[in-house]
């Protein structure tokens, strides 16, 4: 699973005593761990989409923290958030493309607007940005 790269990532972080990449993957794993309890009591597990999910609105978070520290002249605040941004990003799934998506959409049988968003959160979860399907269902 992917919480367990994650805690290695930390540990390893730990070892070589790197604050900066340990802050931002505890914030994740916390997060994480948060989560689990909410949907644990709600009888749910959590996956791996759900974590997708939380590292994606931690790497929105650092890039509004990096445009306010970039805008008040903490540059040095602000390269080490993007070192941040960059060690969870890689925990990321790749990304579909704009061309990957024409390509699912041209491939599908219902072409209206509810039936591809519903088949993309179905199937492509965390691997898309669902407004950007949004914006190539209806164009086109």
């Amino acid at each position: 699973m992917l919480i367990e790269q994650l805690q290695k990532a930390n540990i390893a972080a730990m070892k070589e005593h790197d604050n900066n990449k340990r802050a931002v993957l505890s914030v994740v794993i916390s997060s994480y761990k948060a989560l689990s309890i909410d949907l644990r009591a709600s009888n749910k597990e959590i996956t791996d989409n759900d974590l997708i999910r939380i590292i994606q609105k931690t790497i929105k978070e650092l890039d509004d923290e990096k445009s306010c520290n970039l805008s008040a002249g903490r540059t040095e605040r602000a390269e080490e958030i993007e070192i941040q941004k960059q060690t969870i990003s890689q925990f990321l799934p790749k990304m579909l493309s704009s061309d990957e998506i024409k390509q699912i959409i041209s491939s599908l049988e219902d072409k209206s607007i509810p039936a591809v968003m519903k088949y993309f959160k179905a199937n492509y979860d965390g691997q898309v940005d669902m407004g950007l399907v949004n914006k190539i269902a209806r164009n086109g």
